[in-house]
C-alpha cells in the first residue's frame, strides 16, 4: 500500500475546479484557458508582451496531506520553460513559490521538492518561510521569461508523495 494522494486531470470534475491569471490583471493582453480531455487538462494560449505583460497560468486550490515530501506532475509539452507554482495563502498578496522546468514533448513525469521552489512576489524574489506543501492552499502553471507566442501543455496528474512512497 502506497501513500499518495493524487489530483487526476483526466477527471472533469478536477478540471472544473481550475480557473485562468493572465497578465490582464497588471494590463497585459496575454491569453490562456484550459480544457478538459481525455488525457488530461490542456492548457494553452498565446503570451504577450505589449503593455507590459508576459505571462498567463491556470490555477487550481491546493491540499496536500501532512508528511508530503514531493510531487510528481505528469505533463506533455512543447520545450517551453514554465512554472510550477505553489501559494501557501490564497491572498493576491501572498508570495508565490515557483519551480522551473521545461515541458519536453511526449508524457514525463517530473519531480519536485521543496527547495526546488523559490519565493517570489511579482516576479521578484522575497524573503519567505521554507516551503511546506501541505501548507499550500493553491497550485498553478505558468508561462512567463518573455516567452512570447502561443503555447500549450497538458497536465494528466499531480500525485503527492510521501516518504513512504517516495523512494527516497
Amino acid at each position: 500500500m502506497t501513500n499518495a494522494q493524487t489530483l487526476d486531470f483526466t477527471n472533469a470534475q478536477t478540471t472544473a475546479q481550475m480557473w485562468v491569471v493572465n497578465d490582464g490583471v497588471m494590463g497585459g493582453v496575454s491569453e490562456s484557458r484550459f480544457r478538459h480531455d481525455a488525457e488530461g487538462v490542456m492548457i494553452e494560449g498565446i503570451v504577450s508582451l505589449e503593455n507590459n505583460g508576459g505571462f498567463a497560468s491556470v490555477r487550481s486550490a491546493a491540499a496536500f496531506g501532512v508528511g508530503t515530501v514531493a510531487l510528481e506532475l505528469k505533463i506533455k509539452g512543447d520545450g517551453k520553460r514554465y512554472k510550477f507554482i505553489l501559494r501557501t495563502d490564497a491572498s493576491p498578496r501572498s508570495p508565490m513559490y515557483q519551480a522551473d522546468f521545461v515541458a519536453a514533448e511526449g508524457w514525463h513525469t517530473y519531480r519536485f521538492v521543496p527547495s526546488d521552489f523559490r519565493a517570489s512576489f511579482r516576479g521578484r524574489a522575497v524573503d519567505a518561510p521554507d516551503l511546506v506543501f501541505a501548507d499550500a492552499k493553491e497550485l498553478g502553471i505558468l508561462i512567463a521569461d518573455k516567452q512570447a507566442g502561443s503555447f500549450h501543455l497538458q497536465l494528466q496528474t499531480i500525485r503527492a508523495l510521501t516518504a513512504v512512497n517516495s523512494g527516497r
